[in-house]
């Protein structure tokens, strides 16, 4: 079940980015598609990660079942962390900083810090994508999550899908401290 919610979220956000074209419009390609999804996740989620003061950096909720969750700076350093895993996997190298097993390095603490290490993951994530092209699209590369082969595609996609889910995660702990999503403003 998961799967399929995660491949209908990559379906949406792949058919959201296609526009009507016009004569003498440019040829879209698969590397620009795949582009411009990362793109509309760093647009809504950056934002997200700067909307909070860095006070609440630490926050996550606690009533209710939500013992053991990730606080907001837990949830953007993750993202960021899995977004270098995933470009690496796509470029078949390994990441060139540290993810510590997918909750970013230990060392970057402050907003400053986790803002950075978020924004230079989407460099990375963008440099990725742009080796993606109509002839490697479906070949298979190693999977960064263990055993196993997967293709550029599965892991160029699961970039937005992973990172709209956190989004999501992010927009409750927003509004819980009484912020408005820049997205809904």
């Amino acid at each position: 079940m998961r799967k399929l919610i995660g491949f209908a979220c990559c379906m949406v956000a792949v058919l959201g980015t296609v526009q009507p074209g016009t004569a003498g419009e440019e040829k879209r390609t698969v590397t620009m598609v795949l582009d411009r999804t990362v793109s509309n996740l760093e647009g809504e989620f950056v934002p997200a990660a700067e909307a909070m003061p860095e006070e609440k950096y630490g926050f996550a909720p606690t009533n209710g079942e939500f013992k053991g969750v990730r606080t907001f700076a837990q949830q953007i350093k993750h993202v960021a962390a899995v977004n270098y895993e995933l470009g690496a996997a796509i470029l078949e190298e390994k990441p060139p900083v540290d993810i510590g097993a997918e909750s970013g390095p230990a060392s970057v603490q402050s907003k400053a810090e986790i803002l950075k290490y978020l924004k230079d993951s989407f460099v990375y994530v963008h440099k990725a994508i742009q080796t993606i092209n109509e002839k490697n699209l479906v070949e298979t590369v190693k999977s960064p999550f263990g055993e196993g082969m997967v293709s550029r595609m599965g892991l160029a996609t699961s970039i937005s899908w992973h990172g709209y889910d956190h989004y999501g995660q992010m927009v409750v702990y927003l509004r819980m401290n009484g912020i408005i999503p820049p997205a809904s403003r």
